[in-house]
């Protein structure tokens, strides 16, 4: 037995038991709805954009790139430099997906009136419907999960996997209903084992 099997143990079954209740928790019926509204985006030349901050950004970060990857257009906005110029970034027939946990953070809420005002759409993922950002998106992707694994219950962490793990489900069923193929994966991904192996099957 490992000198701290007792702490891994507990901290992997929390996130374990986070992923499993995400099948019972999330609102189908959503999804559905931004899968359906991301498989537009590059038809209609237009683009993802995500922002958070701190762990939330990190995850936003990541979801970027794997709608990227996919052929959905994204890129995450620093919401420092949002504020300073690279709202512009944002034009009519967006998609912006904002993630705040508690739905109130300032930096996430600027975003808000200027999607409104130039016409792109706002996702809101957070898991508070009443917050700022719950009441103010146009869809609503509200994640709760029963509890974070740190002593305190507050670290962001089973959460933030569990927001992953919901982007990952929506990502990989934008390209399996897209036709997304291994050709076009390789245009993406040429780099690394993954861009050999990618070559390798061609």
């Amino acid at each position: 037995m490992a000198k701290y099997d007792q702490s891994y143990e507990e901290v992997l079954r929390i996130e374990r038991d986070t992923l499993d209740s995400l099948l019972t928790t999330v609102d189908r019926d959503v999804l559905d709805r931004i899968v359906d509204l991301l498989r537009t985006v590059k038809p209609n030349s237009k683009k993802v954009i995500t922002a958070g901050c701190g762990t939330s950004g990190m995850a936003a970060q990541k979801i970027a790139h794997t709608l990227s990857v996919v052929e959905v257009p994204s890129f995450f906005l620093s919401p420092a430099n949002s504020i300073h110029g690279g709202m512009g970034a944002i034009q009519k027939g967006d998609v912006v997906v904002l993630f705040t946990k508690g739905g109130n953070t300032g930096e996430i809420v600027n975003y808000i009136p200027v999607c409104r005002e130039k016409g792109a759409v706002i996702i809101g993922v957070t898991e508070d419907e009443n917050s700022i950002l719950g009441k103010n998106c146009d869809i609503l992707l509200k994640i709760v999960v029963e509890r974070e694994p740190c002593p305190w219950k507050l670290i962001a962490s089973g959460s933030i996997v569990a927001t992953i793990a919901v982007w990952d489900a929506i990502a990989f069923t934008v390209m399996r209903h897209n036709g997304f193929t291994k050709e076009q994966f390789y245009l993406t991904h040429p780099g690394g084992s993954v861009g050999d192996k990618l070559r390798a099957g061609k």
